[in-house]
């Protein structure tokens, strides 16, 4: 059971990056971004080329730009050219496979067994160390850690907090001489710059990396961050950043959990759905207990009187 929960927690600890851009994008700008699975891919993809041509440092700053340049994409389609978030999102979404093909030069894989890759350099680093196995764990914790800090001090900040009203008022920040376009560009540039550091380090990780390494990646996202919201909704925003990390980790542990039990692996989508729906029915089930709890008393008072 201990083997099952660290891999969750090297897995969650990645995806968790993932899942704090959704908390960036959906739940304080307000934007359902379904670029999420190309964006999460084309970090993966930039990643990995520049991770093969020797320099894996570098390969994580390649892997934001790259997010960003996917996320800006995103933002002009709904601001300057009219088109419905939703749609904007699958649009991206479509046209970055192709892009990811190119990038890697038209093959649908690279493999990265014999390249030094940033966790083979903090394992080498850590070396002869009582932390040297845990080189996985302390590379997602670290990234995780620094979007969490960077997300508490940015949100607080002037643009962060227009970036937060935008996505509960945005005609209130329109009359407040703030431009709704240029903070929903922002927010979403900043949330697909940490999508794409998650799909580098997913790949670099695996020490291969897929054209489809991002399928589905969007549902595992909101799945966690739901899961995250329910157990740490509330407070400050540290706290419901963590609540993130800790969404993410728990649908991992659940995922490793139903491969043990040698769930087949077409299963697994529909575990998938399963976590989704619990993770969105669970809140409106606290919200209606106690009209639920009132019903059950009254119809229990009820029958007794008819007795």
């Amino acid at each position: 059971m201990l083997s099952v929960a660290t891999a969750a927690l090297e897995l969650g600890l990645v995806y968790s990056l993932t899942v704090l851009a959704l908390f960036l994008s959906y739940s304080m700008l307000n934007v359902c971004d379904l670029s999420t699975d190309g964006c999460f891919t084309l970090g993966a993809a930039v990643g990995a080329v520049v991770a093969v041509s020797g320099h894996p440092a570098l390969s994580l700053v390649a892997a934001m730009g790259a997010g960003v340049l996917s996320g800006f994409v995103t933002a002009l389609l709904q601001t300057k050219m009219g088109i419905n978030s939703l749609l904007a999102g699958i649009i991206v979404n479509v046209g970055l496979y192709s892009v990811n093909m190119a990038v890697l030069g038209g093959s649908p894989n690279i493999n990265m067994n014999k390249t030094v890759t940033i966790f083979s350099t903090v394992k080498s680093l850590l070396a002869g160390t009582p932390l040297a196995p845990f080189s996985e764990i302390l590379v997602g914790a670290a990234a995780a850690a620094l979007v969490i800090v960077f997300l508490s001090l940015f949100l607080n900040t002037r643009l962060g907090l227009s970036i937060r009203a935008t996505g509960d008022n945005p005609d209130m920040v329109r009359s407040s001489s703030i431009s709704p376009t240029f903070t929903t560009i922002v927010g979403l540039c900043v949330a697909n710059a940490f999508t794409g550091l998650s799909g580098c380090l997913l790949g670099q990780m695996q020490k291969s990396m897929d054209v489809n390494i991002g399928q589905g990646v969007v549902t595992v996202a909101l799945a966690s961050l739901l899961i995250g919201a329910t157990v740490l909704g509330r407070g400050p925003i540290p706290l419901r950043a963590f609540g993130m990390v800790v969404g993410a980790f728990i649908f991992r542990l659940v995922y490793a959990i139903a491969l043990r039990l040698h769930m087949p692996a077409f299963m697994l989508k529909l575990v998938s759905s399963v976590i989704v729906v619990l993770a969105l029915f669970i809140p409106y089930l606290k919200e209606q207990w106690p009209v639920l709890k009132r019903r059950l008393v009254y119809r229990s008072a009820a029958r007794k009187g008819a007795r």
